[in-house]
């Protein structure tokens, strides 16, 4: 970044502005300040070093002096080292304004949107942060920025998060990074010591979003009493042009009595009263889905969250406010709230029969506890509910009392761990919540080791479960003593051994699928039905090809009439490259001339598709290659000039599939097509599979494809749709939210289902046997379309 250097002399006229400079003498003032650090293992020549901290010793100033530093800013002379000093009463204070006048204020040319409350700020800060990047990269636009206790993204360094909200220096670096890089937007999270402490002193919020207020952080070394914690949150508004408040908080009177008095504009949010700015209303599960009614000045329109839990809502709503603060148009929010997901928050896992439910979850307070255990019994009703949770060493000692009694009052068993013990016994810590855990009448045991604890939880599990880590969520480090520990995350304890609880009961994939290979009579429920398979891409490339063919002879062998589609794209490219024939390509097809046709023919109906044919004969397969051309099976026109021959699927004859099927065989389909004029066309595999299943009337068609599905974010894996209609699949298309490479698969699943093909899954073929785990897995493994649900 590019950042004006001032002299000394210019940071010692604004200490004297704030009153915070006590003495000072010694270093020239027109001396330029190449850095203002606090750490000695960062300090270049001409750096101001600041002398801050309770375990701050004078072996760090020595070794900042070495390193460059020609002068010091602390609240006491350390006359051991050579140096002039910068006196100060308050050197918190005085960090914080230096660290924003070193990086030039960088928060005023940045919107800044600032979230604080007891719970929900993570989630709020990514709901938003998908909101910004979809409204701005419709516009060219970089990505937005995000601090939180998860991770920190400024447009130049991209990490896990260790605090909340990062001391001065820090912060205003990752400012001024995301204003050297374009950055538009950034939403943090700030703490409620953060703001007692005056980290984000000078900071310009763009918004403030006071989203609710419960007892959390009151101990000696954090907040003296409720009142401290509340007063300090409430800071927020007087550096913030819009404050965003929820009316359903605790002490929302006050709340929008402090915003009143600071902030210019007012939005507020609620879920009980109309009169608020955003007014969210008839929230319902639908599925997997949250759907809710948003009422604002400037729209009126249902929104729907794919991340669960219902008390989600007012962070999407509060989300929403920021959006009518800053002026994001609705169908950005929209499209955000439905693709957002929060790494550690409301993460579910379950099991191969759902018998064990797993809920990855960052509650650590009493606020926090009580809404996820609401959400959990209202959406798992009459399920088992196992807690697994621990507290940090020596601060919140009233979590210990009010997570223990909440955890008691709800779960039917609570295992205590390890949570950033830190230098506090965590046996001691497990006590201490279990006597609270114990007077609601609720069993326990004490587990110092969390990954056995998750263990214990699920291997304990007999009847329909629902086990809730909580107070880490994503975070990979664990604090034991005073160093922090390098450890799995809850979400990798939560796979690990849901996993092992289904090999433990037979119920793993891999474990189905060998059993079923050795009996395999017990598929002939699938006798007599048709299903094609487009078999090409990466799915044709990956380690996975045996066990897909081996899944087809499988099929075959109980009476299924199975149909091979395949494409080759590689293949063909390989042999051009060979044959030193120079290819290229117009809006994603291949041009195709007479030498390159011939060339496409000789790839997929001689060598790609025999191999397909040789190796299933190998497994025992009774296989038939054919082209398209052969026998009149697939009819195309010239698709564009411009193309050259380039064919457009127009009609298939299928007397020759069911000729081959009803002799036992399995016909293996290369898309080289007949022209109309009886020459050779080279059709696209996934058109010619959808023709191929609508002529024959399959049953299913299977797209083999390398995602896990039509995902309504391409990239991120965990939008997927696992079942859906044709209405919702045009709706999802006409809001944009299924868009570039999904859209052509998509349409073809929409035209195979209209033109009545049973149902359509789009399946990653890069799983082991991925046919066969769709075929007798309870739930889709990929996306399946049906005509309507």
């Amino acid at each position: 970044m590019s950042l004006t250097l001032y002299p000394l002399g210019d940071y010692i006229q604004l200490l004297q502005r704030k009153n915070l400079q006590l003495e000072f003498s010694g270093a020239p003032l027109t001396r330029e300040v190449s850095l203002v650090s606090c750490d000695s293992r960062q300090v270049v020549p001409g750096t101001l070093f600041i002398c801050k901290g309770a375990h701050f010793k004078v072996e760090f100033l020595q070794s900042a002096k070495e390193q460059g530093a020609f002068a010091y800013l602390s609240e006491k002379r350390y006359d051991q080292v050579d140096l002039p000093c910068i006196l100060v009463s308050d050197v918190r204070l005085a960090m914080a304004l230096l660290a924003d006048f070193y990086y030039n204020h960088p928060s005023a040319k940045l919107g800044v949107v600032g979230i604080t409350g007891t719970k929900g700020k993570s989630s709020t800060a990514y709901y938003l942060k998908y909101i910004f990047d979809e409204y701005l990269a419709a516009k060219g636009q970089p990505a937005s920025g995000v601090i939180s206790s998860i991770e920190t993204y400024d447009g130049v360094e991209k990490f896990e998060s260790h605090l909340t909200t990062p001391e001065p220096l820090d912060l205003e670096r990752h400012f001024a990074n995301g204003v050297a890089t374009g950055m538009r937007y950034l939403t943090m999270e700030v703490s409620s010591q953060a703001l007692k402490y005056d980290r984000v002193k000078n900071v310009e919020f763009a918004a403030a979003v006071f989203l609710n207020i419960g007892m959390d952080h009151i101990s000696p070394i954090e907040h003296p009493d409720f009142e401290d914690y509340f007063a300090s949150k409430l800071r927020i508004f007087s550096q913030a042009a819009a404050a965003c408040v929820n009316l359903d908080c605790d002490h929302a009177d006050r709340v929008l009595e402090a915003a009143r008095k600071s902030c210019p504009r007012m939005i507020t949010f609620s879920q009980k009263d109309p009169s608020a700015t955003i007014f969210g209303s008839q929230v319902r599960k639908v599925g997997g889905d949250i759907l809710f009614r948003v009422k604002t000045p400037r729209y009126s329109r249902e929104f729907r969250l794919t991340m669960p839990g219902l008390f989600n809502v007012q962070n999407a709503l509060a989300a929403l406010a920021v959006c009518e603060a800053v002026g994001v148009p609705e169908q950005y929010a929209f499209a955000g709230l439905m693709k957002a997901r929060v790494p550690g928050r409301m993460e579910v896992y379950a099991n191969a029969d759902e018998k064990v439910t797993v809920i990855v979850d960052y509650a650590h307070n009493r606020l926090s506890f009580e809404t996820l255990f609401q959400s959990v019994r209202e959406e798992y009703p009459g399920r088992r509910i196992v807690t697994v949770f621990g507290c940090p060493g020596y601060k919140a000692y009233d979590r210990r009392k009010d997570l223990g009694e909440i955890s008691g009052q709800y779960s039917d068993l609570v295992i205590l761990t390890e949570e950033d013990a830190g230098e506090e016994p965590v046996e001691e810590i497990c006590r201490d919540i279990a006597q609270y855990v114990e007077q609601g009448g609720c069993d326990y045991s004490i587990v110092p080791d969390r990954g056995e604890a998750v263990r214990q939880a699920v291997m304990g599990c007999q009847v329909p479960t629902v086990i809730l880590l909580t107070g880490k969520g994503a975070e990979t480090r664990q604090k034991r003593g005073i160093e922090y520990i390098d450890c799995p995350s809850d979400v990798d304890y939560a796979k690990e051994y849901l996993h092992e609880y289904d090999v433990q009961h037979g119920m793993d994939g891999m474990s189905k699928v060998r059993a079923l290979l050795d009996v395999l009579p017990l598929l002939r429920r699938y006798e007599g039905r048709t299903i094609v398979i487009k078999y090409g891409g990466s799915a044709l490339d990956a380690a996975s090809t045996d066990t897909i063919l081996e899944d087809a002879a499988a099929l075959q062998s109980v009476g299924v009439r199975v149909i091979l589609v395949h494409g080759g794209g590689k293949e063909i490219s390989a042999l051009l490259e060979r044959l030193q024939v120079e290819t290229h390509f117009e809006n994603g097809y291949r041009v195709t001339d007479q030498t390159v046709l011939e060339t496409a023919e000789m790839a997929l109906s001689a060598r790609v598709n025999k191999s397909i044919v040789a190796a299933l004969d190998r497994i025992g397969a009774k296989a038939c290659g054919i082209s398209g051309r052969d026998g009149g099976l697939i009819t195309a026109r010239q698709k564009d000039k411009a193309l050259g021959l380039v064919g457009t699927i127009t009609k298939v004859d299928p007397r020759v599939l069911r000729t081959l099927l009803e002799g036992g065989f399995l016909p293996v389909v290369s898309p080289v097509s007949r022209g109309e004029d009886g020459g050779a066309l080279n059709c696209n595999a996934d058109d010619a599979a959808r023709a191929v299943a609508e002529a024959v009337g399959a049953d299913k068609l299977i797209f083999l494809t390398d995602t896990d599905g039509i995902l309504v974010d391409s990239h991120n894996q965990s939008t997927r749709i696992a079942k859906m209609d044709v209405s919702r699949a045009k709706e999802l298309m006409d809001s944009g939210l299924i868009a570039g490479g999904m859209i052509p698969k998509t349409l073809n699943c929409i035209h195979a289902v209209e033109h009545g093909v049973g149902s359509v899954t789009v399946l990653d073929g890069r799983m082991e046997h991925a046919i066969l785990l769709e075929a007798i897995s309870e739930k889709s493994l990929g996306t399946t379309m049906e005509k309507k649900r």
